[in-house]
């Protein structure tokens, strides 16, 4: 009872007879074979146990306890009446193949986090050839699209193309899709595929400030509402406020520029949220310039609005400070209060729907890790497999059973 607990828990092995487990140079040997029983010639249908001859066959197998594994199974052949010779089947080996399932298996969850092929096959003691061909009979595919779409892009330099494009779901957070190119033409063609239906059951379209996401959204989601992503319309007044601390510190000494940039976290923090201390640091800064002092007032107004309930509240007090920052005489913030005119109605669609592109961006950083850990991608296909494998939901064992099926036609 105990060996066979070892064998099929331990060592997973079903239907099988342990001759004999032996280390060698750092590895685990195992010299197994099957148990014999009455086989279905593939020939004539008859059964028969009679046996014309016997095969070592050594299998690759799951490292255990930091050491690689080897099976060492003694393969019967069968002869038949008819004269046909056969190999008998087992349930752990596909034909023509020198690992098992569950190696197979092993590689496909490996693949799910952020290692690249090489570590893999080091790992597991396979060529990175190997690792990559078991990894490409994954594929994923967007059939249906879900009632709230997140679009972003990321640098790939994948098939050519510096950017690449993501497409998530905001609200169950999961990745749809990864496409090559964020051109316009590329996304009117891709979401042109879809059925009306399909398209008009999305409610949210959120995005950042990129012009052609916004077209795309418009033209093909009519019915969505078009929400700009919060991050992206409030860092608009810190470029605007640091453009203004940049150009005003040119006037000043080396010694007190350098104070200025080495201070410029206080001058974008709150000042409400700031010491007494920290807060007499600021004024004194504010004080060498009036346009700098100007540029925190606009600032820290901006960021009053962020604290609207409703998008009722939030148009009032958008449209007061774009009117205000208009006529303050500096460049960098009417071109601000320009750049919130023109996106106000996706801006003001921001309060009253609490999606942001949140997710997209810690996906975009693991991308990142990925590509960092290979080295980079040319090949965009098996790029893109490998976020969406990274980030699928879907359970192992059904992802390996896609695997090991097609993998069946042999590596």
């Amino acid at each position: 009872m105990l060996y066979r607990y070892f064998r099929e828990k331990l060592l997973g092995l079903q239907d099988i007879l342990i001759e004999n487990i032996e280390e060698i140079d750092g590895t685990i040997h195992i010299y197994c074979k099957l148990e014999r029983k009455m086989h279905k010639c593939p020939a004539c249908g008859n059964h028969t146990d009679k046996i014309h001859d016997y095969r070592e066959q050594v299998i690759k197998d799951i490292p255990a306890f930091g050491k690689f594994v080897f099976i060492h199974l003694k393969k019967r052949r069968y002869r038949c009446s008819c004269g046909k010779r056969f190999y008998e089947k087992n349930t752990f080996l596909p034909r023509f193949h020198r690992m098992t399932n569950r190696l197979v298996a092993y590689v496909i969850n490996k693949l799910r986090s952020e290692t690249s092929f090489t570590s893999v096959a080091k790992e597991v003691n396979l060529s990175i050839p190997t690792v990559i061909r078991i990894f490409d009979f994954i594929s994923y595919s967007l059939k249906k699209l879900p009632t709230a779409i997140s679009i972003d892009e990321f640098k790939g330099n994948a098939g050519k193309e510096k950017y690449q494009c993501i497409l998530t779901d905001p609200v169950n957070k999961t990745v749809l899709d990864i496409l090559p190119t964020r051109t316009e033409y590329y996304l009117t063609e891709y979401f042109r595929n879809f059925e009306k239906s399909e398209r008009e059951k999305i409610k949210y379209f959120v995005s950042d400030m990129w012009k052609p996401f916004a077209n795309i959204g418009s033209v093909w989601f009519g019915n969505a509402e078009q929400i700009v992503d919060k991050y992206h319309w409030i860092r608009q007044i810190f470029w605007a406020f640091e453009s203004v601390r940049k150009e005003e510190q040119k006037k000043f000494s080396k010694s007190y520029r350098k104070y200025f940039k080495n201070s410029r976290k206080l001058l974008l923090k709150r000042f409400d949220e700031l010491t007494d201390e920290q807060k007499q640091q600021v004024n004194v800064m504010l004080y060498a310039s009036t346009n700098l002092c100007t540029a925190h007032f606009y600032k820290e107004d901006f960021l009053k609005i962020l604290d609207c309930k409703d998008r009722k509240s939030a148009k009032k007090s958008m449209s007061d400070w774009i009117n205000s920052a208009y006529d303050c005489g500096i460049p960098p913030l009417v071109k601000c209060a320009k750049t919130m005119q023109n996106w106000l109605t996706g801006i003001l669609n921001s309060f009253s729907a609490s999606i942001t592109n949140g997710f997209i961006e810690g996906c975009n950083n693991k991308i990142k890790v990925l590509k960092r850990n290979a080295y980079g991608y040319r090949n965009f296909k098996r790029f893109r497999n490998r976020i969406l494998h990274m980030f699928s939901n879907k359970h192992i064992s059904s992802a390996t059973k896609q695997a090991t099926a097609l993998i069946r036609r042999r590596l």
